[in-house]
């Protein structure tokens, strides 16, 4: 299997819905075996969708912004595996008053915690687990991805989750530039949308989603985040051996439209 005898750590798994979830879940299939994180009251949502994936893969305490809870993962992970083969990164959060039309109202403050969340959290996550993904690098290779949603343009009511994202991709290629030394590969994948717990949270969602499925070329499944996971454990896989720093989209062939093909 694709990902045979493989080590991995999801974030971001809070319903069955997310596409941390579906990553965990077509991993498993592929071999892995896997630790999920959660913080806080989320806790005891992340246990409950454990439950639902085979295996029940245990949940540690994981607030990407508290340097102490990722010495702590580190460490479990280094006691239980004594090596990370792979990481999933999937963390983003933008306050309220950082979406919906606001970008020019926004606070620093907002945007401050926003892209530290967002963005500055794949650096934090990456390095405070840099000593299990060390040995994988050294053995094989090993590798690191995250969500994105592709930084490159002005979505209507994305405003500075938008911004976020921009820094997100460069956050993957200075990564991807420092850690290729190690034999660790960084990689971010722009997914189309998905009506995820996190999706149908912003502002006019509908608005981007209506139109993905009328100009992407590929017929777009705003409910399967199951082509997106696919791609993950693809470049978790060492069948990506020489892929880093790359932004590669699942998103139907959105991206690549200049205008709706469908008239």
């Amino acid at each position: 299997m694709l990902l045979e005898g493989k080590k991995l750590v999801v974030t971001g798994v809070l319903t069955d819905d997310s596409i941390a979830f579906a990553i965990a879940r077509v991993a498993h299939g592929a071999g892995a075996e896997l630790v999920l994180t959660r913080f806080g009251r989320g806790m005891s949502l992340t246990e409950k969708m454990a439950r639902r994936l085979p295996g029940t893969p245990d949940v540690l305490e994981l607030d990407v912004n508290n340097d102490q809870h990722l010495a702590d993962v580190s460490a479990e992970v280094m006691r239980r595996w004594g090596r990370l083969d792979g990481l999933v990164h999937a963390i983003g959060f933008m306050p309220a008053d950082g979406l919906g039309g606001n970008f020019l109202n926004t606070p620093w403050e907002s945007v401050a915690f926003g892209f530290q969340t967002s963005a500055y959290s794949l650096k934090a996550l990456t390095v405070g687990l840099l000593e299990p993904l060390k040995v994988a690098g050294a053995d094989g290779g090993a590798g690191v991805i995250t969500l994105d949603f592709d930084g490159r343009f002005a979505w209507p009511i994305y405003d500075w989750m938008g911004v976020a994202k921009a820094g997100l991709e460069a956050v993957t290629r200075y990564l991807a530039r420092d850690l290729g030394e190690f034999g660790i590969r960084v990689n971010a994948i722009s997914a189309g949308p998905i009506r995820t717990m996190a999706g149908k949270s912003i502002p006019g969602f509908d608005t981007i989603s209506g139109a993905w499925t009328a100009r992407a070329p590929l017929p777009w499944d705003l409910t399967d985040a199951t082509p997106v996971a696919q791609m993950a454990c693809f470049l978790l896989s060492p069948w990506a051996p020489m892929t880093t720093g790359e932004l590669i989209h699942v998103d139907g062939g959105y991206h690549a439209m200049g205008a709706d093909i469908r008239g």
